[in-house]
């Protein structure tokens, strides 16, 4: 491109012509009596962009790069999630188990594999309403387990995402392993410290058998990321205490009830859920020490529900039982 650039075609403008020191001065010095009227007029407005650091003079660009700043983030809240995909609606789900269903009724296992494996992004990330409310339907229709994804206006910053291996917790005071239950085999002793919400029980004694399968099938899920965690503690500390969750793998099927009685794992992990020895054990066998799963909330407000596996299925799908990811 010839010629000149915009900002430079006042070079021909002749200087007896216009006298721009004269003009950017009075410029400036309206610059400046703008500045001071709106302090005189404003004073509470002043101090509150002094205090932000926000110059009045440079508001103009401070604003242009909250403008750009929230486009962007627009921009990023509008875009389909990676691996999103097209999924059906929850009515063409339902409809689809029963037809599998009924031709195929011994092997509800490979059904959930199946529906999971076609519903699901290849790699773990924050759920969408509609993936969420599919999911519902098919644990409902193939699990048998009234699981929610929100309960009560409860929602977990995921529901779909890594689990780790946990250790055990201690129980009562003077806990140890010399008398803590263990797995056959790659148990992963007891943890130093107590569980997010302590003890199970204050005293030995005072362990009662329900206590006992609590600690057995405990999940960890992130509680001390929730947003709103630090302003509703009280309340969400005693809601989240031994809620009962269902636990689903979502490469064999495998499904665990457990309940929640630890806070974790830490961000940088990459894991966002925790799952006891024998939550491990069961949903994926004694390697098993990080994969996928799902994790609902269960509704069950009469306490129906037992702790422990999901005996829904009637076979194993032994090629990823084991897998140990």
């Amino acid at each position: 491109m010839g010629g000149k650039l915009p900002t430079q075609t006042y070079h021909d403008i002749a200087p007896q012509k216009a006298n721009f020191e004269y003009l950017r001065n009075k410029l400036k010095l309206k610059q400046l009596e703008a500045k001071k009227s709106f302090a005189e007029k404003f004073p509470h407005v002043e101090k509150f962009l002094k205090e932000k650091g926000i110059d009045l003079s440079k508001l103009r660009e401070h604003s242009a790069k909250i403008i750009g700043a929230g486009a962007i983030a627009g921009t990023l809240l509008l875009t389909p999630p990676s691996g999103a995909k097209s999924l059906p609606a929850a009515s063409e789900v339902l409809e689809k188990i029963k037809a599998q269903k009924a031709e195929a009724p011994d092997v509800p296992q490979k059904l959930l594999v199946d529906t999971l494996t076609q519903a699901l992004p290849a790699y773990p990330r924050p759920l969408t309403k509609p993936e969420e409310k599919n999911l519902e339907q098919v644990f409902q229709n193939v699990i048998e387990i009234p699981a929610k994804a929100s309960l009560e206006g409860e929602h977990l910053n995921t529901t779909y995402g890594y689990i780790g291996a946990e250790q055990h917790l201690m129980r009562y005071p003077g806990d140890t392993m010399a008398t803590h239950p263990k797995i056959p085999a790659g148990d992963e002793g007891m943890a130093p410290g107590r569980g997010a919400w302590g003890y199970f029980a204050s005293t030995k004694s005072g362990l009662t058998p329900q206590l006992i399968e609590t600690e057995k099938w405990y999940a960890v899920v992130q509680t001390l990321y929730l947003p709103d965690w630090v302003r509703r503690q009280p309340y969400l500390r005693d809601w989240y205490k031994y809620r009962k969750v269902l636990i689903v793998n979502t490469k064999n099927g495998n499904a665990v009830v457990a309940a929640i009685a630890d806070s974790g794992p830490a961000a940088w992990t990459g894991k966002q859920f925790g799952g006891s020895p024998e939550v491990m054990e069961y949903l994926g066998g004694a390697r098993y020490k990080k994969g996928a799963v799902v994790v609902f909330f269960v509704d069950d407000p009469e306490n129906k529900v037992p702790l422990g596996p999901v005996e829904y299925n009637k076979v194993n799908v032994p090629l990823v039982a084991l897998r140990n990811i």
